[in-house]
């Protein structure tokens, strides 16, 4: 369960970094709102990090929280943003993401 956890908390993680992303582009009133979905995104995402530690290890648990957030947001900055999609980006995506995974496979 607390892997489930986790993995929603990574999910948070990449939302904080997406309404940052739009916060940016914003101005007015739709660029406060875009910074409270920031505040309520990274209050959710460290909840449930913090959630999900008190049972999995310290190490493992940010390692993985951190590589979802990281490969989140660069699908996001690629398919919302409009972000280059270069071979060796996806290349490096695609070694975080089976790392992340290795990471999953060995904890205890």
């Amino acid at each position: 369960m607390n892997w489930i956890v986790l993995i929603i908390a990574g999910l948070f993680e990449a939302a904080f970094a997406f309404c940052l992303g739009k916060a940016k582009e914003a101005s007015g009133n739709e660029m406060y709102l875009w910074y409270s979905g920031f505040l309520v995104a990274l209050i959710l995402s460290m909840g449930l990090l913090i959630k999900a530690t008190q049972t999995l290890p310290i190490g493992t648990a940010y390692a993985v929280w951190t590589g979802i957030g990281a490969a989140g947001t660069v699908l996001l900055g690629i398919f919302i943003f409009k972000e280059p999609a270069t071979f060796m980006r996806l290349l490096f995506l695609t070694t975080l993401i089976v790392s992340v995974i290795g990471l999953k496979a060995v904890a205890q």
